[in-house]
């Protein structure tokens, strides 16, 4: 197995068809590795608390922010996700001329959710990133298993008026505005010249390690970068796919685009083999801070065979309507994660929906006809849920309590449709 990762997309106003911003991802991973989806309420917390990340501890915030995270069931972070403020991120895996062996430390995943959970609003979610990576560094084995994974992280971050890439390398870091327009990430370095905001030390860093000679332009991905990999390259074949894919809807990109490129596997977006496309997340963000946001999560692999099911942030959500059904089984102390040496074994993590659909998925390959059939379902389903987010995108939210429950009531109507296959 070849490890590769994810691809990441946002769209602005004048690119969308509607004042408002689409964000996309793909979370590529193991292919055995089980994606779950998860609601944590905003919380306050007392002075000289600590919070348990994948691997180390950490000072924790006076308050966090409610946030609905994709996750990879065995770790803390998440691969993406959105906070009540309508903030998104995701994270890419990008390989340069810094080591990412090193000792354990914040995953980027961790990053994710840390800076969903403490920033409220995307430039924000930059700067706590940033300084987490200056106190406590990235590092650690992204991969649950014995063999050692590890990489450094970009992220594309959204909220209601802007985008930032954010790309990292050991603790130096760039980072770019994009107040209009598109963008798509994959698993390379991409902020060449123009650079809004950067570690103090990036650039004589550079040139101490003599990547760069302090004279010519300073050019982030060209310093930062390696020559070239098999890995880049293909990463780099997706970027251009996802690029041309969303330059073919520009103007008029919609959630059903950016769900429509997701399960693009043409492109290698839509990731199959030994490294799959294991979730997969798509928001819509209205300019208008009067209107809600709408994140579309599908707590399953291949989108091609998936739901996307509709989660809005309202009050009065609580844990009787948190989303069990895409909840993994918790080990605590127990789990091989959390002992070392870690990853001596790996024990069953496989959430409801996750198992339903891969029953489900099994019929599709052996019967080509029931196949067809249950993925009309599935679309009928997805596309009457869309129906009326449009309305609520459109006209707002008129009675809160009544989509408390909106998550997991389109989880149980996804699994109703299995049940008849």
């Amino acid at each position: 197995m070849h490890p590769s990762s994810c691809d990441t997309f946002v769209a602005l106003p004048p690119s969308t068809e509607r004042q408002c911003i689409i964000f996309g991802k793909n979370s590529d991973r193991p292919c055995d590795e089980v994606q779950e989806v998860v609601y944590f309420p905003a919380r306050d917390f007392d002075a000289g608390e600590k919070v348990e990340c994948t691997y180390i501890e950490i000072e924790q915030v006076a308050h966090t922010y409610a946030v609905m995270l994709s996750k990879p069931a065995w770790l803390w972070g998440a691969e993406m996700g959105a906070n009540e403020h309508q903030v998104c991120i995701g994270n890419e895996a990008v390989w340069g001329r810094e080591s990412a062996d090193g000792d354990e430390a914040l995953l980027g995943m961790d990053l994710v959710r840390l800076g969903l959970e403490r920033a409220d609003t995307a430039e924000k979610a930059v700067d706590v990133i940033t300084e987490l990576l200056k106190k406590y560094g990235q590092g650690g084995s992204c991969m649950e298993d014995q063999g050692s994974f590890t990489y450094h992280n970009s992220f594309l971050i959204s909220d209601r008026k802007e985008a930032w890439l954010l790309e990292t390398s050991g603790k130096h870091w760039a980072a770019v505005r994009m107040a209009a327009g598109y963008r798509n990430i994959s698993n390379e370095y991409s902020i060449k010249t123009k650079i809004d905001k950067e570690h103090p030390e990036l650039r004589t860093y550079a040139q101490s390690k003599g990547w760069w000679d302090g004279k010519t332009q300073f050019n982030f991905s060209t310093v930062y970068s390696f020559t070239t990999t098999a890995r880049i390259e293909a990463a780099g074949s997706r970027y251009c796919e996802g690029k041309k894919l969303l330059k073919k809807s520009n103007g008029h990109i919609t959630a059903e685009t950016m769900m429509d490129i997701l399960r693009d596997k043409d492109s290698g977006i839509n990731m199959e083999g030994m490294f799959m496309t294991t979730g997969s997340m798509v928001s819509v963000i209205p300019t208008d801070p009067s209107l809600p946001g709408v994140h579309y999560f599908t707590a399953t692999p291949d989108p091609e065979r998936s739901v996307f099911k509709p989660f809005i942030f309202v009050k009065n959500i609580n844990a009787i309507n948190l989303p069990k059904e895409t909840t993994s089984p918790s080990y605590g102390a127990d789990d091989p994660v959390k002992k070392k040496p870690r990853f001596q074994s790996k024990p069953d993590r496989k959430h409801e929906l996750f198992v339903k659909h891969e029953l489900v998925v099994a019929i599709m390959e052996s019967f080509k006809d029931r196949g067809k059939k249950i993925t009309e379902n599935m679309r009928r389903l997805e596309k009457e849920k869309m129906t009326k987010m449009e309305e609520i995108l459109s006209h707002g939210i008129k009675e809160p309590d009544l989509l408390v429950n909106l998550f997991p009531s389109c989880v149980q109507e996804e699994m109703a449709v299995y049940g008849k296959s």
